[in-house]
């Protein structure tokens, strides 16, 4: 469909259901893959679950750096193709493209040279050491094909072509399902690789996405194209693309920063506690994933009708999104209060570690329904090419109400203080989200 205009004739419900659902079902899968992964992983041992924990932000890092600057170049196509300008948006992809590879290739140089300093900051244990160098020194070779993945998928969704944003996540994700234990426990004349397989799996993951976006994109071309001739690198798209980009890269990179500052403050006390944060956010992503699968829906369509002109319609858009964040999350509220041993157990039989986790669940299960408000706002807020008031809102969420609050509560609650500090920031953020929100966005309508 290389005619955008629906964006702004289609009833809004219908519309957000048709552009959110298919990222909402292919974001299920994806987080689906990140519990099965973990789950493949813990069989190996705790000690290679713990690995995955300590790997897990600089890993973020490199993944958020390509989702945020995919988040600029979506945003900036949407905006010219709502405009009329279709040179621009060509444009906008090509440079995207461009820039989001070179800062793959730098990534994966930087985040293989700093990974054994980094796991030495938070483990003296040489065999979760050993697990994690192992797994992270495979993974982050394929930062580039990352980068390639994720700008196809920004741009097929700038266009609004979300089935095949979501087919290229379904094959990515399923490809690493099925090579999981293949790879790590060997099948037939596999050997086994252990925790070597599993990120060897996510790699071929994402390189089955790519080639499966090429192709489509060669058969069934879009209205914007991606061309060396379009790399004007003097047209100011590029500083366009990083004015948004930058606070969206810095929102999806702050929960590294906040998982290792937790990671310092828990493994005072125990690495058991490392490991149970590790396995919060493996689960978290299954309901975090599913309603961004909501936020990446509506965000070409504010965009789309932000730069058309169509005000009213915007503020519709992003009240019917945040009504479908917070079904997901009170569904996601109550599996944590009435199954947490559960969801724990999928990922070690320690029972004092499950006791733990089930702990850890029900506190921090307080804050997602509320923190709806806060991810929508995100969202809808790059969607409108206001990255600042964004990155404001993450800032809130993952660095300046969290942090201290973890470090000060542990102080009197041990290692439950830093539970507590999620719902308690959740709950501040969402009523400073909901201002941020009506002051930008309402106020330049």
């Amino acid at each position: 469909m290389n005619n955008e205009s629906f964006m702004k004739e289609k009833p809004v419900i219908g519309l957000v259901l048709s552009m959110s659902l298919p990222m909402v079902f292919s974001m299920m899968v994806n987080a689906l893959y990140n519990i099965v992964d973990s789950f493949f992983v813990a069989k190996i041992s705790e000690d290679a679950m713990t690995a995955l924990s300590l790997v897990f932000p600089v890993q973020n890092l490199m993944s958020a750096v390509s989702i945020g600057f995919g988040v600029g170049i979506n945003a900036v196509i949407a905006f010219f193709l709502g405009a009329g300008e279709k040179k621009k948006a060509d444009q906008a992809a090509s440079l995207g493209f461009f820039w989001n590879a070179v800062q793959g290739l730098v990534l994966t140089v930087v985040c293989i040279a700093i990974i054994p300093v980094f796991l030495r900051l938070f483990s003296n244990d040489e065999r979760t050491i050993r697990y994690a160098l192992e797994y992270s020194r495979i993974v982050f070779l394929f930062g580039v094909i990352i980068s390639c993945s994720l700008s196809f998928e920004k741009i097929f969704q700038a266009v609004g072509r979300m089935k095949v944003s979501m087919a290229g996540l379904l094959v990515g994700c399923l490809t690493n399902i099925i090579l999981d234990p293949i790879l790590i426990f060997g099948v037939g004349s596999f050997p086994g690789m252990g925790i070597k397989g599993a990120a060897l799996a996510t790699g071929i993951g994402q390189m089955a996405t790519v080639v499966l976006y090429v192709g489509i994109y060669i058969i069934r071309p879009i209205s914007v194209k991606i061309s060396i001739c379009n790399l004007d690198f003097k047209s100011g798209i590029t500083k366009r693309l990083y004015a948004i980009g930058i606070p969206a890269i810095l929102n999806m990179a702050l929960p590294s920063l906040l998982i290792s500052s937790l990671n310092a403050i828990l493994a005072g006390f125990s690495e058991s506690y490392v490991m149970v944060l590790g396995v919060y956010y493996k689960l978290q992503t299954f309901l975090y994933l599913t309603a961004n699968g909501i936020v990446q829906g509506i965000r070409p369509l504010v965009g789309y009708n932000y730069g058309a002109g169509e005000y009213g319609r915007v503020h519709k858009i992003f009240n019917t999104a945040l009504t479908f964040s917070a079904v997901i999350m009170v569904f996601g509220t109550g599996l944590c209060l009435l199954m947490p041993e559960h969801l724990i157990g999928m990922f070690t039989t320690n029972t004092q570690t499950i006791q733990i986790g089930a702990s850890a669940l029900r506190i921090i299960s307080i804050g997602f329904a509320v923190s709806s408000i806060s991810v929508t706002a995100c969202g809808a807020l790059e969607g409108l090419n206001m990255g600042t008031p964004s990155l404001i809102i993450s800032l809130l969420r993952y660095v300046i109400l969290i942090i201290p609050a973890a470090f000060v509560l542990s102080r009197f609650l041990g290692a439950a203080g830093v539970w507590h500090a999620f719902w308690i920031t959740e709950w501040i953020t969402a009523a400073a989200s909901w201002y941020i929100y009506r002051k930008h966005a309402v106020g330049n309508a």
